[in-house]
């Protein structure tokens, strides 16, 4: 009787998008959006700097009449509610970041972004005009991961701003633009998606919800 050697699985059985990295793609999608609605429901829907007048009019039209420093209590109210909502969801951002550095220590050869911009860098070698655009793309997810972090951690350190009030104007300062600058960088990502998906890359979206290829073919 011969014996059977076990077989080990081949590397082809991986996805070119881990599931780790599927779960962290939309959970971060998800938990950034929600971050920018709470600045744009504070900024452009209820402007809540200007709602004392409007609390104003409505209580005199029931017969009551507050003092301005009652009515900027109330307004207050609604600002802190959003902003708790803004800072539970970025300690959530910031949990999930964490995990997407779990999961790039995780994620095995051609998943890897190292592997798959040496794929691409070899194809160019061997005089693919395709791949130059797609280079630049994972690079540019790397200078993202960069300003997601500082845009977490400076959002942490307001957080706790009372131990770093010497910082704290600065610090909300970097923290602004990098909202900015990851607000570009989404409407920039949902513009090259969408594009590659009509051209170049079908299923490209789907690639990320299912995994796509295997990861040696990818």
């Amino acid at each position: 009787m011969t014996p059977q050697t076990e077989q080990l699985p081949s590397t082809t059985d991986l996805k070119r998008n881990s599931l780790g990295l599927r779960i962290w793609h939309w959970s971060n999608a998800a938990l950034v959006s929600a971050q920018l609605l709470t600045i744009v429901f504070m900024s452009v829907i209820i402007k809540v700097k200007g709602l004392a007048p409007d609390f104003s009019k409505a209580l005199a039209k029931k017969g009551v009449d507050m003092a301005p420093d009652q009515l900027r209590s109330l307004t207050s109210i609604v600002a802190h509610r959003i902003w708790d909502w803004h800072i539970w969801i970025g300690i959530t951002l910031a949990s999930f970041l964490a995990f997407r550095v779990v999961v790039s220590f995780l994620q095995k050869g051609g998943q890897r972004t190292a592997g798959k911009l040496a794929r691409l860098k070899a194809r160019a070698a061997q005089g693919d005009p395709t791949v130059g655009k797609a280079v630049w793309v994972r690079y540019s997810y790397r200078v993202f991961y960069v300003i997601l972090a500082v845009m977490v951690l400076t959002g942490l350190i307001l957080v706790f701003e009372d131990y770093f009030s010497s910082i704290e104007h600065t610090v909300k300062e970097i923290h602004n633009v990098t909202m900015y600058l990851i607000i570009a960088f989404v409407i920039a990502h949902i513009v090259g998606v969408v594009r590659a998906e009509v051209t170049t890359e079908p299923g490209l979206t789907s690639d990320m919800i299912h995994g796509g290829e295997p990861a040696d073919n990818a």
